[in-house]
């Protein structure tokens, strides 16, 4: 199967451009530097369970009491004014970008059975208002 021995070839050049990228370095520094920071870890913990415990009331049609909203706020905003926390959720939301973009690459050239335009990639689910479910 020479075909395929090329596309994982040509995939695993595509991976190694990804990792070269120095944007894409930046993100992962910005996620190493978080990784390493225990108290930015704890508090996007806690904040990411206060969430969960929500929304979980949430779906269980219970109501939610101000004090809970409240708390949770508070805790959401301090996460998002810690410096290496908030790096940490940019970096993640840029890398999900980035996969984002090579995943409609990828699906339109099969869809389409050629390379896609960028007219071909602006016109996609997204643009025409029937929701795909894609998060756009």
């Amino acid at each position: 199967m020479m075909e395929e021995t090329v596309i994982v070839r040509k995939t695993r050049e595509l991976c190694q451009a990804i990792l070269d990228e120095p944007g894409v370095q930046a993100l992962r520094k910005s996620i190493d530097l978080f990784m390493a920071d225990e108290h930015a870890r704890a508090q996007y913990d806690g904040v990411v369970a206060k969430g969960q415990a929500l929304q979980e009331k949430q779906q269980n049609a219970l109501a939610l009491t101000d004090v809970e909203i409240s708390d949770f706020e508070q805790h959401r905003d301090a996460l998002l004014k810690n410096p290496v926390a908030r790096g940490f959720i940019d970096a993640q939301q840029e890398l999900r970008d980035v996969q984002e973009s090579i995943h409609r690459h990828v699906n339109k050239t099969f869809e389409l059975g050629r390379l896609p335009s960028e007219e071909d990639l602006a016109s996609g689910c997204c643009s025409d208002g029937r929701g795909c479910g894609c998060g756009h």
